[in-house]
């Protein structure tokens, strides 16, 4: 206990400042290494998909950047504990707050590039592989970005020659049910 009594609070305040900068740093070249959020149930981005976790290694490191930072240039100015940790813990705050709202606006601008098998129905293809009559061939569509080559069927059971479009208009398991287009 005696040991703490040699440090001015100028000093803890500065040393709060550095270890914080440290594992913010830190966590920007290794990765999450130190994220707090695990601890307690949550992550850096929510399972949930809702965005930041508060408790992301990242804001917590900025927290305790400002916090330390802060609370020594109160030092330096010549206020007391309480008003420099007042404003170390204000500073901390508003800047871990900034930065949740960015990441946050970040998490927004994500687009996923998953494709979901439904999303095909009603969607125009093109044979690739002939389809037989009463057999299998394939067909290959594009959704966005990507291209989705897919097992197919015809509706009726009719013959569909390759580079023939035509309209995917049910999925049964793997395989698409097709009609040529019109």
């Amino acid at each position: 206990m005696f040991i703490f009594a040699s440090f001015s609070a100028f000093g803890v305040f500065l040393g709060l400042a550095a270890i914080g900068f440290l594992i913010l740093i830190t966590s920007f070249v290794m990765g999450e290494i130190f994220d707090l959020g695990d601890w307690f149930g949550h992550h850096d981005i929510d399972a949930h998909g809702g965005g930041p976790s508060f408790l992301s290694g990242r804001i917590l490191s900025v927290f305790v950047t400002a916090f330390g930072g802060f609370g020594a240039i109160g030092i330096h100015a010549g206020f007391g504990i309480g008003v420099s940790t007042a404003m170390g813990l204000a500073s901390g705050f508003v800047f871990g707050g900034i930065v949740f709202l960015f990441v946050k606006f970040l998490h927004g601008q994500e687009a996923s590039s998953d494709i979901h098998v439904g999303d095909l129905i009603g969607s125009t293809a093109d044979v690739t592989v002939a389809i037989p009559k009463g057999g299998l061939g394939q067909v290959r569509c594009a959704m966005g970005e990507s291209v989705v080559e897919k097992i197919a069927r015809s509706v009726d059971g009719e013959e569909i020659p390759s580079n023939t479009a035509v309209k995917i208009e049910a999925i049964v398991g793997d395989t698409v049910l097709v009609r040529k287009s019109q």
